[in-house]
C-alpha cells in the first residue's frame, strides 16, 4: 500500500494541473490596424509618372508601453497601471503601431510603403519619424495620445515638424479600449498623411498647419 502513494500523488498533481489549465483564460490578441474607408483611400500612384513612396522609421514609445501586453490605467486618477497578461497586442506595441500607421498612411496617399525595402535608391522617398509622447488608456474612460513626427523627402534638405494630441472616450471592457486605441491610431495616420500632402503641395512649408 505504501508503494501506491507516490503514484497517487503524481496522478493527483497531474489532474490538478489539467484543471488549472482548463480554468485559465486564453490570451486575447488585438491589432491597432484598421481598414481605411473607400472615401478616405487614394488611388495607387504606383505605375504613374510620379509614384509616391513612404518609409516609416521605428516608432519611439515610452518604455512602459514597449511590450506586447496592454497597459491600462486605473480610473479616478490612480497612479497605478495594470499590465494585462491575457490581453495583448498582436506584436509588441511599438511594432504594432508602426505597422498600423504605415499601412494607414500609405492607403490614404496611394503610396507604396517601402519601410522594409522594395525601392530603388534613385527613387525619392518621404521619410517619416514618429515619437509617441503619450498613449494612456483607462478602461471605461478614455484613450489619450500625443504624437510628434518629422517628414523629410530623401532628396531635399527640408524637414517638416508636426505635433498632434488626440482623445477618444471608451466604454467599459478591454475590447472597447482596444477599439478606442485603434481609432486614435487611424486618426494619427490620417493626420500624418495630410502633412505629407501639405509638404508635397508647398515646398516651402516646414511646420504642420495649426
Amino acid at each position: 500500500m505504501m508503494q501506491k502513494k507516490p503514484f497517487l500523488l503524481a496522478a493527483t498533481a497531474a489532474a490538478l494541473m489539467v484543471l488549472a489549465g482548463c480554468a485559465g483564460k486564453p490570451d486575447n490578441y488585438y491589432t491597432l490596424a484598421s481598414p481605411v474607408a473607400a472615401a478616405d483611400a487614394a488611388p495607387s500612384t504606383l505605375g504613374s509618372a510620379a509614384p509616391l513612396y513612404i518609409e516609416l522609421a521605428p516608432v519611439a514609445v515610452p518604455e512602459r508601453l514597449a511590450r506586447p501586453q496592454m497597459v491600462v490605467g486605473r480610473p479616478n486618477g490612480s497612479v497605478q497601471v495594470d499590465v494585462l497578461e491575457q490581453h495583448r497586442w498582436a506584436a509588441s506595441f511599438e511594432n504594432e503601431l508602426q505597422d498600423a500607421l504605415a499601412s494607414g498612411i500609405a492607403a490614404r496617399l496611394g503610396a507604396l510603403d517601402v519601410t522594409k525595402g522594395g525601392r530603388q535608391s534613385s527613387q525619392p522617398v518621404w521619410r517619416i519619424a514618429v515619437q509617441v509622447r503619450q498613449f494612456d488608456a483607462v478602461d471605461g474612460g478614455r484613450v489619450d495620445a500625443g504624437f510628434n513626427w518629422t517628414l523629410r523627402r530623401s532628396d531635399e534638405p527640408r524637414t517638416m515638424a508636426c505635433q498632434l494630441n488626440l482623445g477618444e472616450a471608451v466604454a467599459g471592457g478591454i475590447d472597447a479600449v482596444a477599439q478606442g486605441a485603434q481609432r486614435v491610431t487611424a486618426a494619427a495616420a490620417a493626420a500624418i498623411a495630410r502633412s505629407v500632402s501639405a509638404a508635397r503641395a508647398n515646398p516651402a512649408v516646414t511646420a504642420c498647419p495649426a
